[in-house]
């Protein structure tokens, strides 16, 4: 049984955008691992393993447009369904 269940990846499209703010509200604010926040002040790719996926959408919709979004149940995979 995984800890963190749902892969969560998309990207953020905006002004402004600081990829360590983002990195740094999401690790203290949002439970959950292998977080990645790369890119430039136009464009940010997220990547973070969590339970809550919806806080991290909710979170990064407020910083721009939010697209290519992808939420998988990684514990489905494990067991060979589909995620």
């Amino acid at each position: 049984m995984l800890e963190y269940v749902y892969d969560t990846q998309l990207l953020i499209e905006g002004h402004d955008l600081d990829e360590d703010a983002i990195h740094d509200y999401i690790t203290q604010n949002i439970p959950g691992d292998c977080l990645l926040a790369v890119g430039d002040e136009s464009l940010i790719k997220v990547h973070f393993h969590t339970n809550i996926p919806w806080k991290v959408l909710e979170y990064c919709a407020s910083l721009g447009d939010i697209f290519d979004i992808v939420v998988e149940n990684m514990e489905r995979q494990q067991n060979g369904l589909k995620g």
